[in-house]
């Protein structure tokens, strides 16, 4: 089994260390990262600030992909809008000294928000070496020119693909699969003429994974460099069992991925890489209680990626007082307590990392 630094993350750490911040800034950067390192020696339920954070600019989206959590009953009871950018600013001025990615991202598309090339302009501004990252579905018309004219302030674009040809039609409800390889094409060439990272995200489900190596080599065909495989999580799907997992044990799932490692290897281009699935699961796998905090559009600290509802659980609103407070929160860390201890809080059940069993692959696979 290897745990390799995927060329993806090197560049990513490449690009911050040529631009660290200057001047104040740079101690306030170098002591933060003594006082993360300190806290956690000592095992402390507190964090510093945070290397990384996610703002959900918007939940809107324009398809209606059955492998997203916003579909089903959760997804229904959340409330939906678009970020204030002046809420937004705020928590960017708290961060910006200390913080090394900011990804404009969430349950929506990312490309649906309008002052998106304001917002990451401003991030640089605040230091050009903070990596700023988006998601699209390359649905958007005129993307590839949306994505030309925020390019110097952006440092990678992924682009969710889960499948091809019809199944890609069938996962990912309203989209049109020849828009897709179209847009994604003209993104490609935009992505290769201002050096940003470009990467396939690909979310493996019953319908689609025996296509992980169709994907791959689309990528190889379209100069997409990174391809991530990560197993469908049921905590948001409220729709499906946890007997759902009960797939990815199968020799037809373990043939499929070995495949798509093949393709890789063949294509010399496209770097695979993959949620980690051959070690054991359980909540202390998790590291999101300590980094890569999310924040809803409306300002709300949720647990997770995969199952950000602040109506199931939150920490507060950093809108309302700031990141830090919420982040070290009593109820934040009664939450971390758990993390130390153990014991899977509720809020965490059928989640992938905690419910998914380990994978007995015959691969040799490099982790996201």
């Amino acid at each position: 089994m290897s745990y390799k630094l995927n060329s993806r993350r090197v560049r990513k750490i490449y690009n911050r260390l040529k631009s660290l911040p200057g001047g104040i800034n740079f101690f306030k950067y170098v002591l933060n990262k003594a006082h993360a390192a300190w806290l956690k020696t000592i095992k402390s339920t507190r964090v510093a600030y945070p290397s990384s954070i996610m703002l959900e600019v918007t939940n809107h989206c324009n398809l209606a992909c059955i492998t997203c959590p916003r579909e089903y009953a959760y997804g229904d009871a959340m409330a939906k809008g678009t970020i204030d950018i002046a809420a937004m600013y705020k928590v960017i001025d708290e961060v910006a000294p200390y913080i090394d990615s900011i990804g404009l991202t969430g349950l929506g598309e990312t490309l649906l928000y309008k002052k998106l090339e304001e917002t990451l302009k401003y991030i640089k501004t605040r230091n050009k070496g903070i990596q700023t990252f988006i998601s699209t579905n390359a649905h958007i018309p005129n993307a590839d020119a949306y994505i030309e004219k925020i390019a110097p302030y952006l440092d990678t674009v992924q682009i969710s693909i889960d499948g091809v040809n019809k199944i890609y039609e069938t996962v990912r409800a309203k989209s049109d699969y020849r828009v897709f390889i179209e847009t994604t094409r003209k993104i490609a060439t935009v992505c290769k003429k201002h050096g940003l990272a470009l990467m396939f995200n690909f979310v493996a489900i019953r319908e689609n994974y025996t296509q992980m190596k169709d994907v791959v080599e689309i990528a190889a065909e379209l100069g997409v460099t990174d391809v991530n495989i990560t197993p469908v999580n049921l905590a948001g799907i409220t729709a499906w069992e946890l007997n759902y997992y009960e797939l990815f044990y199968s020799d037809s799932f373990k043939q499929a991925v070995k495949q798509a490692f093949e393709a890789a290897r063949r294509s010399g281009t496209v770097h695979l890489t993959m949620w980690d699935v051959k070690t054991k699961n359980e909540f202390k796998k998790c590291h999101l209680p300590w980094n890569h905090f999310y924040i809803s559009w409306d300002g709300w600290m949720t647990p997770c990626c995969a199952k950000p509802f602040p109506k199931e659980l939150n920490f507060g609103n950093v809108f309302r007082t700031s990141l830090m407070q919420c982040l070290n929160s009593k109820e934040y860390r009664a939450f971390r307590r758990l993390w130390f201890k153990n014991i899977t809080p509720d809020f965490c059940s059928k989640c992938h990392v905690v419910d998914l069993k380990p994978l007995d692959l015959d691969v040799d696979i490099a982790y996201n």
